[in-house]
């Protein structure tokens, strides 16, 4: 793993909301904004920008936590920044503070938690032992 971010490094993506991102159970749709678990998508891949840039080839990075605070709606076509500031990196671990916000207006923020580990570890955690 490459050691080229720092605390306070930031990145930021940005995202149109679309209908796939609404608040939707079982085809059904509650309400017409972007749900949480559509904003929980994006603070873990603002977050993973940075792994993006720092592992090596035989490496991938993996979630292990996640917070959000839900602040206020954002609407289908409405574009989402997200920035994503390293709050540490100790040994393999990432986390990030994540901030979203449409035009200046928080939508919301939170937390991510990432490790990164070798991919043949990763292979065997995810392989599903014979029953």
């Amino acid at each position: 793993m490459k050691s080229n971010f720092k605390s306070g490094d930031q990145k930021m993506y940005k995202k149109k909301v679309t209908e796939n991102d609404l608040a939707a159970f079982h085809g059904e749709l509650l309400h017409a904004v972007c749900s949480t678990f559509s904003l929980a998508r994006d603070f873990e891949w603002a977050s993973r920008l940075f792994f993006i840039e720092m592992k090596d080839d035989d490496e991938e990075g993996v979630g292990t936590f996640l917070s959000i605070d839900h602040k206020s709606p954002a609407f289908v076509g409405e574009e989402i920044t997200f920035t994503a500031t390293i709050v540490k990196i100790e040994k393999n671990e990432l986390t990030c503070m994540i901030e979203s916000s449409v035009n200046g207006r928080l939508i919301a923020v939170g937390t991510t938690g990432q490790k990164m580990l070798k991919k043949d570890r990763l292979k065997q955690l995810f392989t599903k032992p014979i029953s």
